[in-house]
């Protein structure tokens, strides 16, 4: 089946997500917008997931538990799993990698812990932007021990990308999903870096607005829509 899908967005819990991107609400602005598979990446944590993965079984939308990780070389990978357990304890490992400086939320935003009711449950005190320690070499095997799949994130972005930070595409990797933002030009970008062609390039919003979400507009051809699924479909691209 064909899924129409957006799998990178923010919540309230990364600092640079806007208050507004609760769960709830941007579980139901996918559903507006018949967006059938989404996933949840916040910064450096899956801590807002078991809330939209709840959220998403009440209006019809599939929510993959994520992670937009933040590498050593301040490189975004998209971190997926196919259920919220792996997800979380991937969480937790990378937790264990992120240096100790707290969050300033009149600086960088609050870090919102939600529940499916749009109830606030905490906030997260470090700081979650900053980089890991995790290594762009190290995420893709690291991601399978969890059973999930990475890839780089918008890549045509001039920050916080692999391009931007390495200046190539590296094959040796074993990358060949990708995610772009969705008005790249694909063409000219595959014509500057002959790696990608040939390559799954996945367009995703990376909304920290609701407004954000119209702009995912990409399909998937999966056999259900489900994490586990979706995963399975990207994995076959890779």
């Amino acid at each position: 089946m064909r899924l129409r899908y957006d799998l990178h967005l923010h919540s309230c819990l990364s600092p640079c997500g806007d208050k507004d991107m609760t769960p709830l609400n941007l579980v139901r602005m996918a559903a507006l917008w018949a967006i059938e598979v989404i996933a949840l990446t916040d910064h450096n944590t899956v801590g807002n997931c078991r809330s939209a993965i709840a959220v998403g079984e009440t209006v019809g939308v599939t929510v993959i538990p994520g992670m937009e990780l933040c590498t050593s070389e301040e490189i975004h990978v998209i971190c997926l799993f196919p259920g919220i357990e792996q997800a979380e304890a991937f969480g937790q490992m990378v937790a264990s990698t992120l240096p100790p400086v707290k969050n300033k939320p009149k600086i960088f935003g609050e870090q919102l812990y939600m529940d499916a009711k749009d109830k606030v449950l905490g906030h997260e005190e470090i700081l979650l932007v900053t980089a890991s320690s995790i290594s762009i070499e190290e995420a893709p095997a690291l991601c399978r021990q969890f059973g999930g799949v990475c890839f780089p994130a918008h890549i045509d972005r001039t920050s916080y990308s692999i391009l931007s930070a390495l200046g190539l595409f590296p094959a040796h990797l074993g990358f060949s999903c990708a995610e772009v933002l969705p008005k790249c030009a694909i063409a000219a970008l595959t014509a500057q870096h002959p790696p990608l062609e040939g390559l799954r390039l996945l367009r995703s919003s990376d909304a920290h607005y609701l407004d954000n979400m119209a702009e995912a507009a990409d399909t998937i051809e999966a056999e259900q829509s489900t994490a586990a699924a979706v995963i399975a479909a990207i994995k076959r691209e890779s």
